[in-house]
C-alpha cells in the first residue's frame, strides 16, 4: 500500500500551503472580526479570497474523477492531504470552494441531478455564486436512522407538497443560502423502510420555508452559516425538483455521505496537527516552575501521544480514501466506519491537551482551540453518531465468522 503522493499532488499541497500562509493565517482575526459585525452574511473578506483561490486554480478541488465534467481533477485519496491543510482553520475550506453542506449537494447534484436541475443549482454552486444547505436532522426522531424522518413529500398535481420541522440545518442561516436538498417521506406505508424517503430541491425564498432560529454549539452560533431551525408549512415546488424519483431519497444519502466522511475526518487531522504545532510552540516559549514546560515528562508524553494518534488516525483514513477510489464507497464501508469513529474523537483528545498546555488562553477567543474544540465534539454525532457506527461495523466485523 503506497501513500507516496504524486508530483501534481504534492504541487497542491505545496500551492494550498502557500495560500494560507500568504492570505489566509495572517487574516484570521479580520475575518472572526467581520463574521460577528455581519452575522449571517458572507464576509467580504471571504469573498476577496475566494476571488484569488479560483484564480490560482485551487477550486472544487474536492469533486472525485468519478465526476466526469464536474470533476476537480482529483481521486479521494489525492484530495485527503489538501483537505487537512484546509482543516486547520474551520472556514478555509470555503475559500477553496470546498465547504460543507455545499461540497455533499454538489455531489449529490453531480451523480444524480438532471440537467435542467445540474444548470439551475450545480453551476452556481461550483462557480462559487451561491450557497446550499442540505435539510434532514429533525428534533422529534432519531435521525441518525434516515428511515425514522418525519417530514413528508406529498405529490398535488403537478406539485410537491412539504411539511415538517428540521433543525441543526447547517448552512441554511446564510442570506446567500439558496437552495435546500430537503429529505422527506414520499411513501410512508411503505413495507421497505428504504425506498419511503425522497430528496426534493427547495430554494429557500419558496413561500412557507421558515427559518426561525439558529440553533448553537456549545454557545457559539456559527455565524454566517450557522445551523438553522426550519419550520416547512404548506411548502410547494414543482415535481421536476424530486431528485432522482420518488424513493430513492435514502440511497442518495449513502451516496453522499461516504466522500463527505472522507472530508470531515481529514479536516479533523489538520485541525489537530495545528493544536499540536501549537502546543509544541508554547511549552518551548513558557516557563512554569523555573524551567520551560517542554522539561515536564508529563507535556513531552503529551506530545508524543498527540503525535502518534494524528499519524494513526491519518494513514487510517488515506486507505480508506484509496479503498474508495479502487473498490468503491460500499466496499470501503468499514473503514469508512473507523475513520469516522477515530478522527473526531483522536481530534478532541489532541486540541484538549493543547488547551491545557496554553491554560486559561486555551479557552479564550485569542486561539482557535476553543471553538475548534466545540467543532469537533459536534462531529461525534453529525453524519452518524459513534454508536451508531460501532454498532454497525461491530454486526458487520461479527458477521464474518459465521
Amino acid at each position: 500500500m503506497d501513500f507516496e503522493y504524486s508530483d501534481k499532488v504534492k504541487e497542491l499541497i505545496k500551492r494550498v500551503t502557500l495560500f494560507m500562509e500568504e492570505h489566509v493565517y495572517p487574516v484570521e482575526e479580520q475575518m472572526n472580526k467581520q463574521t460577528r459585525e455581519l452575522p449571517w452574511s458572507t464576509p467580504p473578506l471571504m469573498e476577496e479570497l475566494k476571488a484569488k483561490a479560483k484564480a490560482q486554480g485551487l477550486w472544487n478541488l474536492f469533486l472525485p474523477l468519478a465526476y466526469g465534467e464536474y470533476s476537480g481533477g482529483l481521486t479521494n485519496l489525492e484530495y485527503a492531504p489538501l483537505a487537512e491543510i484546509m482543516g486547520k482553520i474551520h472556514w478555509a475550506p470555503e475559500i477553496f470552494n470546498c465547504a460543507a453542506p455545499d461540497t455533499g449537494n454538489m455531489e449529490v447534484l453531480a451523480k444524480y441531478g438532471d440537467e435542467v436541475q445540474k444548470k439551475k443549482w450545480l453551476e452556481p454552486l461550483l462557480e462559487g455564486k451561491i450557497r446550499s444547505a442540505f435539510a434532514m436532522t429533525e428534533p422529534e426522531v432519531a435521525s441518525s436512522d434516515a428511515t425514522n424522518i418525519e417530514t413528508r413529500i406529498e405529490r398535488d398535481g403537478d406539485e410537491y407538497v412539504i411539511n415538517g420541522k428540521k433543525f441543526y440545518i447547517s448552512g441554511a442561516c446564510r442570506k446567500q443560502c439558496e437552495i435546500l436538498i430537503v429529505m422527506g417521506k414520499t411513501d410512508p406505508d411503505n413495507e421497505n423502510r428504504y425506498i419511503q424517503q425522497s430528496q426534493i430541491l427547495v430554494p429557500t425564498n419558496t413561500p412557507g420555508v421558515k427559518i426561525t432560529r439558529p440553533m448553537t454549539v456549545f454557545g457559539y452560533n456559527d455565524s454566517p452559516e450557522g445551523h438553522a431551525e426550519v419550520i416547512f408549512e404548506n411548502v410547494r415546488v414543482p415535481v421536476e425538483n424530486i431528485i432522482v424519483g420518488e424513493g430513492k431519497g435514502f440511497e442518495i444519502a449513502q451516496g453522499r455521505l461516504g466522500p463527505g466522511r472522507i472530508h470531515h475526518c481529514m479536516r479533523s487531522i489538520g485541525a489537530a496537527q495545528r493544536a499540536l504545532d501549537l502546543m509544541c510552540k508554547r511549552v518551548n516559549e513558557r516557563v512554569v516552575f523555573g524551567r520551560p514546560m517542554i522539561k515536564q515528562q508529563s507535556v513531552r508524553e503529551d506530545i508524543a501521544k498527540s503525535a502518534c494518534q494524528i499519524e494513526q488516525a491519518r494513514l487510517m483514513t488515506l486507505k480508506a480514501a484509496q479503498k474508495m477510489d479502487v473498490a468503491g464507497n460500499k466496499a470501503a464501508k468499514e473503514l469508512i466506519a473507523m475513520i469516522k469513529i477515530v478522527a473526531p474523537s483522536m481530534a478532541l483528545d489532541v486540541i484538549d491537551r493543547a488547551i491545557q498546555c496554553h491554560g486559561a488562553l486555551g479557552v479564550s477567543q485569542d486561539t482557535f482551540l476553543a471553538h475548534m474544540y466545540a467543532g469537533q465534539r459536534t462531529l461525534r454525532l453529525a453524519d452518524g453518531p459513534d454508536q451508531v457506527h460501532m454498532m454497525q461495523l461491530g454486526r458487520d466485523l461479527a458477521k464474518k465468522s459465521v
